[in-house]
């Protein structure tokens, strides 16, 4: 009834106050209704609703401008910008995508998909705006979760030198995915079960202010309220960075949460609004289950179960390894970074308590904290995405090695991961961690392989990344389950004319492609890489000597890839000189970033699946 009436921003400003309880319930529903039938972030911006809904009352948009923290709490914020009907096509390729696109709408001043950025976005357009001498609000929303991650620390030392406005709203649900972990939302804990404090106003000051005594007056006068909030209010950390703290606030009270808004608005100062809400709000499955619900594909309104059941998963199979492993050494141990039930090491932490380790939003530490516990004597499995992976390049080089340190690295979701898009494809960790001198990259072609793979890194002794899908786990193959030996690939098929060189899941794409060649009237041999770094030489200097053409596939970005790194050896082994016309074919994602949308379709719009590979080869030879 209220939400038919939103059409564009600035519609909300038309309704009375009075019925802003029906219309956040109208929302609520249309977005249980919705991503039930698209899949999508749920829990987070079931959460919010009354959050977003003042943000947008109180602030003047586009003009006005909102940075979110991630991205998974915008659904709200796109409705209420005019996006309604662009919820039908969420997370599909070429419709709406789930996080805040610039080139999406107006409403949306910054892109976002990973944590903890948008204290330092907002600072840099802060500063934009002031040296353009521009008047306009700018609001950084971030979460509890987000604010374990370092950066958010870096950007709040930095915006506590500010001398302009500048909004952060800390929406506090006491969870990121699965719930929080350390001191900082201990931290914030206590502060949602303080009774809370006197905040002396501006307008003291500024009566004081130009008189004889007024410095002194308002130095004393500051000296006392710090004094008189380090004893009543743990919110003094933020206080003390320089950073004017509001709150907490209850983030479901329209009408508060609007008042807190105009009051920061009138400081020439950051301003931190602490807002505590509830994850899920409104749906009962949500709330029980916020990790399921955080990102959550079709599933039934009534019982919130999964439309689909799903199949066995990579994560499944790393989960299940990862217990055995630990019970045959107790060096083994586990960190994660915020994501215990999405890399499925929580059933690790119900066997080994003591032996698991969740650090929060920070890969960067959770890296170097995995280096500090190999050189002490253990065996870190580290199990990060692939895109998350990304954030702590410097740490895997500097401090896992530089030092040839035992630290396993489980990355999990590469390649094309889907619905999410750019900002999560993990297409580009072959590249990356095959450039680091010391590290060993691998990736399984199937379930047993895995298992496999997993033991060899542990008792490896080194820097090992072992990189797999997302999706149910290839089942295939089973017969051929060749030992693992570091930088030797496997030889599942042996013909002549072409030889397909296969990275991980892109051996099961291989089998498919052998057989319509076979259909063809063409022989195709099967090679397994296994390693990407190391690679095979002698693999490839046998696979010149018996075929016509050479395919390498991979599920990664071409640059700096493993067709690359094979094609780079055969011409420096000068290799094309010694067999007679053999040639060589780089199938791999294209140098650029992959939008959101079923896996399957990314795959053949890319040129990467089995019917795509096929013709070009059909084309070569």
């Amino acid at each position: 009834m209220y939400l038919e009436k939103i059409n564009k921003v600035g519609d909300i400003k038309k309704i009375p106050a009075e019925h802003y309880g029906a219309l956040g319930q109208e929302i609520r529903e249309f977005l249980i209704e919705k991503i039930s039938r698209t899949g999508g972030h749920l829990g987070s911006n079931l959460g919010v609703v009354e959050l977003t809904m003042a943000l947008h009352l109180e602030l003047n948009l586009p003009k006005d401008e909102i940075i979110w923290d991630v991205g998974h709490q915008s659904y709200t914020h796109k409705l209420l910008s005019g996006r309604k009907e662009g919820f039908d096509t969420l997370r599909m390729y070429g419709g709406m995508s789930g996080f805040p696109k610039r080139r999406e709408s107006e409403c949306d001043p910054f892109d976002t998909g990973h944590s903890s950025t948008s204290i330092s976005a907002g600072l840099g357009l802060v500063k934009a705006r002031d040296i353009k001498g521009e008047k306009r609000s700018i609001v950084s929303v971030i979460g509890d979760g987000s604010l374990t991650g370092g950066l958010a620390f870096e950007a709040l030392n930095n915006a506590g030198k500010l001398d302009t406005n500048y909004i952060i709203i800390l929406n506090d649900n006491k969870m990121s995915i699965s719930e929080n972990v350390g001191g900082i939302p201990k931290y914030l804990s206590s502060i949602r079960t303080s009774e809370g404090y006197l905040d002396l106003k501006d307008e003291v000051y500024r009566k004081v202010a130009g008189t004889s005594a007024g410095d002194s007056i308002v130095k004393n006068i500051r000296r006392a309220k710090n004094s008189f909030k380090s004893l009543m209010s743990p919110g003094m950390m933020f206080e003390e960075m320089g950073i004017v703290y509001l709150g907490p606030i209850n983030g479901h009270d329209i009408a508060e949460m609007r008042k807190a808004i105009r009051e920061a608005k009138r400081f020439k100062r950051a301003v931190m609004i602490h807002v505590v809400t509830e994850k899920g709000k409104g749906y009962e499955p949500a709330i029980r289950h916020p990790a399921r619900f955080h990102g959550t594909g079709p599933f039934d309104i009534e019982t919130g179960l999964p439309k689909k059941s799903s199949a066995v998963s990579w994560t499944n199979v790393f989960s299940t390894v990862m217990v055995k492993l630990g019970a045959r050494n107790p060096r083994v141990c586990a960190v994660t970074a915020a994501m215990p039930d999405g890399t499925g090491l929580k059933r690790f932490y119900n066997a080994y308590p003591d032996r698991f380790f969740d650090v929060g939003i920070a890969e960067e530490h959770a890296v170097t904290f995995a280096a500090g516990l190999a050189a002490g004597g253990l065996i870190p499995v580290v199990a990060i995405y692939s895109s998350f992976l990304q954030r702590a390049y410097d740490q895997i080089i500097h401090d896992v090695c530089l030092q040839q340190l035992p630290v396993v690295f489980a990355v999990d979701r590469a390649g094309i991961v889907g619905n999410d898009g750019e900002t999560h494809q993990g297409i580009f960790d072959l590249s990356f961690l095959s450039s680091i001198p010391g590290m060993t990259v691998c990736a399984p072609k199937n379930l047993w392989e895995f298992s496999d793979m997993l033991k060899f890194a542990v008792d490896l002794g080194k820097p090992v990344a072992i990189r797999y899908p997302r999706g149910p786990v290839y089942e295939g193959l089973e017969e051929f389950r060749c030992e693992i030996t570091i930088g030797e690939a496997e030889w599942i098929y042996r013909e002549e004319e072409i030889a397909l060189f296969a990275v991980g899941s892109m051996v099961e794409t291989a089998e498919k492609v052998r057989n319509e060649l076979e259909k063809k009237g063409h022989k195709a041999s099967i090679i397994n890489a296994r390693f990407v770094s190391p690679i095979d030489e002698d693999a490839i200097r046998e696979a010149m000597r018996c075929h016509k053409l050479i395919v390498t596939l991979e599920e990664n970005v071409r640059s700096g890839g493993f067709g690359e790194r094979v094609l780079d050896f055969i011409n420096r082994e000068k290799l094309s000189d010694v067999g007679t016309d053999t040639r060589c074919l780089i199938i791999s994602l294209p140098d650029e970033y992959v939008e959101h949308g079923d896996c399957g379709l990314l795959k053949k719009l890319t040129g990467i699946d089995a019917d795509s590979v096929t013709e070009r080869i059909l084309e070569v030879i």
